[in-house]
């Protein structure tokens, strides 16, 4: 959902103000579901007597998360409601496409570290097979990551 939302103004041949609010539903969308996610890990954690918070990768997760909702708030007061001056949203702009840069990195790294997570509590009882397929998905996530993050630097064809 956030891959979507940063590629809208690359990839959809809209207005500015369309692009805008399609980024941001599509980031609210995955603030929702992102929180809704935490939410199921730490009930799912608590209901099985599970310590919270002690692998890289719920930090990572935690953090993400974190800097993601500031992210999107920042966002909606600089830039929708009440909209701040143009000078301060032109100033804002590129920390804004930073953040919203760095906040992506992560998302991608907690999935890397949850993939190691996962594959370290299944090698007791996971075969050869296991880790091809864990490998692949690494890879696969890699790669998106790349797609992403290319389609970002590259110019658009729509603007």
């Amino acid at each position: 959902m956030v891959d979507a939302a940063i590629m809208v103004y690359k990839t959809i041949p809209a207005t500015r103000e369309a692009q805008k609010t399609i980024h941001l539903i599509l980031h609210l969308i995955a603030l929702v579901l992102g929180s809704v996610g935490v939410y199921a890990v730490f009930k799912f954690h608590n209901e099985m007597h599970i310590p919270n918070l002690y692998t890289l990768h719920s930090w990572l997760g935690i953090t993400t998360i974190s800097l993601f909702g500031l992210q999107w708030v920042l966002g909606f007061f600089s830039f929708v409601f009440p909209k701040a001056r143009s000078y301060a949203r032109a100033s804002f702009i590129p920390w804004h496409v930073f953040l919203g840069s760095v906040v992506f990195l992560l998302a991608i790294c907690t999935a890397e570290s949850g993939l190691v997570e996962k594959f370290t509590f299944l090698k007791l009882h996971s075969g050869q097979q296991e880790a091809l397929i864990m490998n692949f998905i690494g890879l696969l996530i890699f790669l998106f990551a790349l797609s992403v993050g290319l389609t970002v630097v590259l110019p658009s064809r729509f603007q």
